[in-house]
């Protein structure tokens, strides 16, 4: 149940980092700049926890 729920939760953090991305490249300005960033910076946390875990 642990990894079901990891996994889960790892899906909404994806959708939520390519919707900031997407947002983002909307938004001409530093917030987009910033809301980008952060969107980026979630897709590679996951792929950082998601390499962890098989390592």
């Amino acid at each position: 149940m642990k990894n079901s729920v990891r996994n889960i939760i790892m899906c909404i953090v994806f959708v939520i980092s390519l919707a900031l991305i997407i947002i983002g490249q909307r938004n001409i300005s530093v917030s987009g700049l910033m809301m980008e960033v952060v969107g980026l910076i979630g897709l590679l946390t996951l792929l950082f926890v998601y390499n962890h875990r098989y390592k």
